[in-house]
């Protein structure tokens, strides 16, 4: 059996996925960590949500 594509990927064993082009993997930049106000309201809020359940 001839293909005429060649896949990076074997995985892909259904006709009408051999026949499509390999997935194209896009690495994106870093993310910037979160600044101090939102890291403390992002803990504020974790925190009166779990207390809050506790009291529920």
């Amino acid at each position: 059996m001839t293909r005429r594509l060649v896949l990076t990927n074997e995985s892909a064993r259904h006709p009408f996925r051999q026949i499509l082009p390999p997935p194209v993997i896009e690495v994106s930049g870093t993310r910037e960590p979160l600044s101090d106000r939102a890291l403390f309201a992002l803990t504020f809020i974790a925190a009166f949500m779990a207390f809050s359940t506790f009291l529920a």
